[in-house]
């Protein structure tokens, strides 16, 4: 999808992002601004830190920012009222798997009745017309096999985390086919995506993250599962994602071909197979992008359940948005290393380091890749 079809969708719309003082939140916030778009954000104040992505990023400059808990159905449900957005991202959730174990009845109660309080308030707004509603690739019910998870895979999850995101799917597909309000009501999208690296990611037990507090205290790195294999991805990769998906559920295919309600449903948003890497070799590659190929890497161990393979087929996504992924592994550590570098040595730089490489990307993703 050529950059100005996103900017034909968004350009002075009025758009709802819920989380969007978080990593993610605060990347498709910026990347929407870019796009002319009228922004309103409902989250909580961010929460990783002073060097967090909102207030260092200056996020709050490009949106309306609305601090709120989404458990708060008649606070959800006034905002929603009060600015009539035409399209609804939903990111707003406790997104850790290890901090689910230790809040459990919190992580259900933001990621199932928050996530179900906005699609409530939705449809008693006649001015919605789509929502991209962000869950994870952890809601399939995982075998731990070596076959990537399609969209009709069964739902599941053994954490609290994944199970709570599993919840939140089926509760989706009932607002999807059920209660989207009178008429036709809205046009709803579940957005199935996972362990995303990127610049401003200060979250507590994140490989990246945790690389860079390592590389700044002169500490070792410590590695709980390193022999796991995720499948990682560049923020603007899944931004690229919702946005295109988003454009999709507003105005149908580019030549109006394919109405909008035909991309009601749920997709898989990866990287490719490349990018497929166990913890400790990207935690080593990481290192050498720094420069400290060297820094002394310990092993530890956790007795929490999480899985150790995982990836999902993205076919759904590139047969019927055009979405593919633009970056290597490669690619993707360099962007997302040489971000942390340069803020470390000027934290005053994330507004500049967050447009240049939106900016970036931009041009990479109106690249016309075949399917």
């Amino acid at each position: 999808m050529p950059i100005d079809e996103l900017s034909r969708a968004y350009g002075a719309s009025r758009v709802l992002v819920t989380g969007h003082s978080g990593f993610k939140g605060g990347w498709l916030t910026s990347w929407l601004a870019t796009l002319g778009a009228d922004v309103t954000g409902v989250s909580l104040p961010p929460d990783q830190g002073p060097d967090n992505l909102y207030e260092r990023g200056r996020v709050g400059d490009y949106c309306d920012s609305r601090w709120q808990d989404i458990r708060d159905e008649e606070a959800v449900a006034a905002i929603i009222k009060s600015t009539r957005p035409r399209v609804i991202f939903h990111l707003a959730a406790q997104p850790l798997v290890r901090r689910s174990y230790r809040l459990p009845l919190q992580t259900f109660a933001t990621n199932i009745m928050g996530a179900a309080n906005v699609l409530e308030a939705a449809r008693h707004c006649a001015d919605v017309e789509a929502i991209v509603f962000v869950t994870s690739d952890k809601v399939y019910d995982n075998k731990e096999w070596i076959w990537a998870y399609r969209e009709n895979d069964a739902l599941g999850g053994l954490d609290p985390y994944s199970a709570s995101k599993a919840a939140a799917e089926i509760v989706a597909r009932s607002y999807m086919e059920a209660l989207r309000g009178a008429g036709e009501g809205y046009r709803l999208a579940t957005a199935r995506g996972g362990n995303v690296v990127g610049g401003g990611d200060w979250s507590e037990d994140r490989i990246v993250p945790d690389i860079v507090r390592a590389l700044r205290g002169r500490e070792p790195l410590v590695l709980r599962h390193p022999r796991a294999t995720r499948p990682w991805q560049h923020v603007l990769e899944l931004c690229a994602g919702y946005l295109q998906l988003g454009a999709r559920l507003l105005n149908g295919d580019a030549d109006r071909s394919v109405a909008a309600s035909k991309f009601v449903g749920s997709y898989n948003f990866g990287p490719d197979r490349t990018n497929e890497v166990p913890v400790r070799r990207l935690a080593e590659a990481a290192l050498a992008v720094w420069g400290k190929p060297d820094h002394p890497i310990e092993y530890g161990a956790s007795t929490l359940h999480e899985a150790t393979y995982l990836r999902v087929d993205s076919s759904k996504a590139q047969a019927e948005l055009g979405w593919t992924p633009r970056l290597s592994l490669d690619d993707t550590l360099s962007w997302t290393l040489q971000w942390y570098r340069r803020y470390v040595e000027d934290p005053s730089s994330a507004p500049a380091l967050v447009a240049e490489q939106i900016s970036a990307y931009s041009q990479l993703y109106s690249i016309t890749v075949a399917i």
